[in-house]
């Protein structure tokens, strides 16, 4: 009996050396991104987003909003993309982002890394959280075949 006992024990630590939940609901606010590269009209692009990450990783996202778009999107369009994050010990957050924005035969696809720390408190940011990636533009005319680097941030209130 005390060899089970102790084996539960062993396999509730071990559990809990990495955690999503804390990181996930963390991961939600609202983000600014910027991207670097691309050409002509398929360049240039930035957004403010705001989102909430679901249990399964896959975003909510309640408010999306082109700062500059140029020809290759509408004002208003819809989002979809996912964010799986892995919280250690130490509070460190790392994870993946993907990131869809698609309209007009446009489609704007976002691929990164989220790396930084999670409060310890459960709040809705992540202090010092940045994701980086590439980006890629595949549609028509001068919408297609462009692509570069991003950075997104996540707002402090």
């Amino acid at each position: 009996m005390k060899e089970v006992a102790i084996l539960l024990l062993l396999v509730l630590m071990l559990a809990s050396c990495n955690s999503t939940t804390a990181a996930q609901s963390g991961a939600g606010g609202i983000w600014q991104a910027q991207m670097l590269g691309g050409v002509g009209v398929a360049s240039g692009f930035s957004f403010n987003t705001q989102f909430s990450v679901n249990g399964d990783g896959s975003l909510s996202v309640s408010n999306f909003q082109f700062l500059t778009s140029g020809q290759c999107f509408p004002i208003t369009v819809a989002p979809t993309g996912s964010m799986i994050l892995t919280e250690q010990n130490n509070n460190t957050v790392t994870g993946t982002f993907a990131f869809t924005i698609a309209a007009n035969g446009n489609s704007l696809v976002l691929s990164g890394t989220v790396t930084g720390t999670e409060s310890g408190t459960n709040t809705q940011l992540l202090p010092g959280t940045n994701i980086f990636g590439t980006w890629t533009l595949t549609g028509t005319g001068s919408c297609a075949n462009a692509g570069g680097s991003f950075t997104m941030t996540q707002a402090s209130t």
